[in-house]
């Protein structure tokens, strides 16, 4: 049972929501964000976990696969639909390692033609997304309906059901490519890449979780489709850049003291 501070914690959080949307919590490691929402009883329907790719910005751990899956563990039960981003060859190693209830749906490709590399060598043209869900998660491929289909749906008249493809083609956020949305942050994804994913996974008032939300793409995509949101990142830089872009502070730290000491 919670205790009575822990209670006004929620019920904070809460009122921030209904009034701001997104919720920023202090930075954080994603495992201890993941337990501050759970123990709080927040369950997210889709969480997005989009780390560094170990190498580059970042740095690079031996123990990389272990310790993202050890993050994953925290929030495995407490989520209906999870999406995890890498290089193609740094996702794969993730396929069949991640444990129930959730369970793989489907490998997500962003494609972009406007890679910047002057490596000599093969060009790298896309990422990854891993898309796991558990077994009676719901999605909405009714957000991707023209209005015809919309009334085939409705009627029951619709064979098949389509929804948004596997390959996701936006330009990088470099140069004049999305320059109104580029806030500086070394590897932002374009709004539109997790707008797919969002649609697909959530409908409107629902709960998204971001616990390593960089410059907060996670948060505008929310605010532009009538989603809640909470974000989190261990850098107080980027937490920064997820506050003026989305016109929101973070909770000041001394509001989580008590939970950030006991749990």
């Amino acid at each position: 049972m919670m205790t009575r501070d822990e209670i006004d914690i929620k019920q904070y959080i809460d009122e921030q929501l209904e009034k701001q949307g997104v919720v920023i919590l202090p930075e954080m490691e994603a495992k201890e964000s993941m337990q501050l929402i759970t123990y709080l009883g927040y369950k997210p329907a889709m969480t997005m976990l989009d780390p560094w790719y170990n190498r580059g910005v970042g740095g690079v751990r031996e123990d990389y696969v272990p310790y993202i899956l050890e993050i994953i563990d925290n929030i495995k039960d407490n989520t209906d639909h999870f999406f995890l981003w890498g290089f193609p060859e740094i996702a794969a190693k993730f396929v069949d390692r991640v444990n129930k209830p959730l369970a793989f749906v489907t490998w997500i490709t962003w494609f972009f033609k406007n890679c910047p590399s002057v490596v000599r060598g093969w060009r790298s043209s896309q990422q990854a997304c891993l898309h796991f869900a558990t077994a009676t998660a719901k999605m909405y491929p009714e957000n991707f309906f023209n209005a015809q289909q919309e009334i085939r749906f409705e009627n029951n008249n619709m064979r098949f059901v389509p929804g948004p493809n596997s390959v996701i083609e936006e330009p990088l956020l470099v140069g004049f490519c999305g320059k109104k949305e580029q806030t500086g942050h070394p590897s932002q994804k374009p709004e539109k890449v997790y707008e797919k994913l969002l649609l697909m996974s959530s409908k409107r008032g629902d709960l998204i979780y971001d616990p390593m939300a960089g410059s907060g793409t996670t948060g505008a995509v929310c605010k532009t489709h009538n989603r809640k949101c909470i974000l989190s990142d261990i850098s107080d830089e980027y937490l920064t850049l997820a506050e003026n872009r989305l016109g929101v502070k973070r909770i000041p730290v001394d509001i989580l003291e008590y939970f950030l000491v006991t749990v």
